[in-house]
């Protein structure tokens, strides 16, 4: 029986902030794969090395968490004001799919360093030294991001000192700026909180009634009190994701939630909807000892968040979820800002297992409608390896 040889496809594997991904300019693709659809998921699961049963991802470029699983796809705008277009595709580990249903805040940082790179800026906006503005449209909610590079020598900088917990070398600090960051996506549009109310209560089979914030701002994230579900807020990976009975309590939560803010119709379509909405909780702020080893104090940090994400506890941060927290924290009642001491803020510095993130947003009020104009923070990017990435020809 004969078999079709490897293709090799242009790829640059990427870490932006805490996560990592492969990318790709959509004009390098297989011409079947430039489009949405069945051959376009098919190469990405195959670049990753999914589905796989063994939850590894040995045969691909997956590492086998969802910080590690991801890929991304980036093409130059015709709209308006905007540099490049950037989609981003969740793969999942164990599962045949790909979830486009949300952004990646922490592959955000690298999406003006690949473009910048990949030819895909106008060279005339490049200063020898000095910082690249890049204006990208967010396809997968119809947002815009503006990212700051910082350039050395007509050329990306990727090395300094900014440190970022979570990551375990300094790099560059690329800044970013979540334009009107509030989601419309799905039929859920126009309201920053989908339901009306800064918090609900949403009844959970298994664990009673809950008062949850729910909000669509940088990603829809479903937040709860941490001591409601038998938490502190200073929980580490290995007291969640070893625990089936704990997922299997978040999951619950994360589908009724996702009911309730309109985005499914039935609980039962939360499995083909892995990447949103995620599922975080809040607390006071305590001391704690991160996962590095490395002590946080109460007194340096405005509040404790801990978010789930694919189904397991992440081990810092998802950038989409930090700019929901700034959002939150913003506005006055929500859980986010009762736990970070309630009052007008337009800044937190948050303890997550990792460490601690500041992030920044401005919330407004008008004619009973909150809106926040931008959120705000800071990522560093650095390339991996790039060059090819090559996948079985009969993959598509």
């Amino acid at each position: 029986m004969a078999h079709k040889p490897q293709i090799k496809v242009p790829a640059t594997y990427f870490r932006g902030g805490t996560s990592k991904g492969v990318f790709f300019r959509l004009q390098d693709l297989p011409e079947a794969a430039q489009v949405p659809g069945k051959a376009r998921d098919a190469l990405l699961m195959r670049v990753i090395g999914s589905p796989d049963p063994y939850a590894k991802q040995i045969d691909g470029m997956g590492g086998a968490t969802s910080s590690t699983s991801k890929t991304v796809i980036i093409s130059k705008s015709s709209r308006p004001d905007h540099d490049v277009d950037y989609l981003f595709g969740q793969v999942s580990i164990d599962s045949a799919f790909v979830d486009w249903s949300g952004n990646c805040g922490n592959l955000s940082s690298a999406v003006g360093p690949f473009s910048i790179a990949g030819g895909l800026i106008d060279p005339a906006r490049i200063p020898q030294n000095g910082t690249c503005t890049v204006r990208i449209w967010q396809a997968n909610i119809s947002k815009t991001i503006i990212a700051h590079v910082p350039i050395t020598n007509g050329e990306v900088q990727e090395t300094g000192d900014f440190e970022l917990d979570g990551v375990t070398f300094p790099a560059a600090e690329v800044q970013l700026e979540f334009v009107d960051p509030a989601a419309e996506e799905d039929g859920v549009g126009g309201s920053m909180f989908p339901t009306g109310n800064v918090i609900d209560e949403l009844e959970v089979p298994g664990v009673g009634k809950l008062q949850a914030t729910m909000i669509n701002a940088g990603i829809p994230t479903i937040f709860v009190n941490a001591e409601a579900i038998g938490y502190t807020g200073t929980e580490l990976q290995d007291a969640i994701n070893g625990d089936a009975k704990a997922m299997a309590m978040f999951e619950t939560v994360r589908a009724h939630g996702a009911v309730r803010m309109g985005l499914i119709s039935h609980v039962d379509e939360a499995a083909k909807r892995q990447h949103t909405p995620k599922v975080a909780f809040v607390a006071r702020p305590v001391d704690y000892t991160a996962s590095s080893g490395k002590q946080i104090k109460a007194a340096d940090i405005d509040l404790l968040v801990r978010a789930m994400s694919m189904g397991k506890l992440h081990h810092a941060m998802m950038g989409t979820a930090a700019v929901a927290i700034a959002t939150a924290a913003a506005i006055p009642g929500t859980l986010v800002n009762l736990a970070a001491g309630g009052g007008s803020r337009n800044a937190v510095r948050f303890g997550h297992p990792s460490g601690t993130l500041r992030v920044g947003a401005e919330a407004t009020q008008e004619n009973g409608e909150w809106t926040v104009k931008k959120a705000i923070m800071s990522r560093s990017a650095r390339v991996l390896m790039e060059g090819w990435v090559r996948v079985p020809g009969d993959t598509f």
